[in-house]
């Protein structure tokens, strides 16, 4: 059935005439009468009671009319869609948090999605290590991620978007935790609270390489993987750890969050998505992540 004959059909029960229709429509009123025959043929029941002086609908042709402009309303809607989605402001995406992010940025950047980009559905992956977010946007599992470089594969776009301090987390009845600063080296007899090892977290490098610069290796480590059993196991007095400073958005009684004395150990914040992704969509959304966090530079490939 031919989109255009359901819209002459609607027009004519509208104006119940077809010279008038004819007119709405732009046509002469000969053609429009034979395309509501053909119609009527291939419906195969007559829709339309025509006289000298109007035109009335049927009963079958009262109800094709309701289902006539459904149809046509959809066809608009479609249409509206369709360019929404090609625009960027209508889609689905889903997207990865590393840790810390997952408490600091996560709800200041959902907020600002939800208001600016109201059509886009946001299926959010908190929690999410480095190499588990890679994997991920590589397999098309997630469209963006917030993660911590390096980032060694081709593949991905990095674009850093912050750098931030690490700092310490300590039980509050640690004797230090009570100080303004704490000197790393302090800590040195304390057992610590990790991200994983064996590459599977940027941070625990950077953990590692900020106690071997401080002249020890912690003795004793105990491995997590999320940041919230991270700061529960420090609470409940299992040891200390370093974390990005954005942690401390992360409130758990128990436990208490010092800068770090004689140290500027920073790790980074990066925006990646997969290289070269086509989607609109994906563009719209890193765009608004890099207006509330402040730009960004992008880091080469095998980085």
């Amino acid at each position: 059935m031919e989109l255009r004959r359901v819209q002459y059909f609607v027009a004519v029960a509208e104006e119940s005439h077809f010279g008038r229709a004819a007119a709405r429509l732009n046509m002469a009123q000969p053609p429009l009468s034979q395309q509501i025959k053909l119609l009527e043929a291939e419906v195969g029941v007559q829709l339309l009671h025509r006289t000298t002086r109007k035109v009335e609908l049927t009963e079958a042709g009262r109800r094709f009319l309701e289902r006539a402009r459904e149809i046509l309303a959809a066809v608009d809607s479609a249409v509206v869609e369709a360019n929404e989605v090609a625009s960027g402001t209508l889609g689905r995406i889903a997207i990865g948090f590393t840790g810390s992010a997952t408490y600091d940025l996560l709800p200041s950047f959902v907020r600002a999605v939800r208001a600016d980009l109201p059509g886009i559905e946001l299926d959010i992956h908190g929690e999410m290590l480095t190499p588990r977010q890679v994997a991920a946007l590589l397999d098309g599992t997630l469209d963006l991620a917030f993660l911590r470089p390096p980032v060694r594969s081709p593949q991905i776009e990095v674009r850093v978007l912050r750098r931030e301090p690490l700092i310490a987390v300590l039980p509050t009845q640690h004797p230090l935790a009570a100080s303004d600063k704490v000197r790393l080296s302090d800590l040195a007899d304390d057992p610590f609270i990790t991200y994983p090892s064996h590459n599977r977290s940027v941070v625990y490098d950077a953990v590692l390489d900020t106690c071997q610069h401080a002249g020890f290796v912690p003795a004793t480590m105990h491995e997590v993987a999320e940041t919230s059993t991270l700061v529960s196991f420090v609470a409940a007095g299992l040891g200390v750890a370093l974390v990005p400073a954005s942690v401390q958005h992360l409130q758990i009684t128990g436990a208490a969050y010092l800068p770090l004395a004689g140290t500027t150990s920073e790790v980074e914040l990066a925006l990646a998505t997969r290289a070269d992704e086509p989607s609109p969509l994906v563009a719209r959304v890193r765009a608004r992540a890099e207006g509330l966090i402040g730009g960004g530079r992008r880091l080469p490939p095998n980085r």
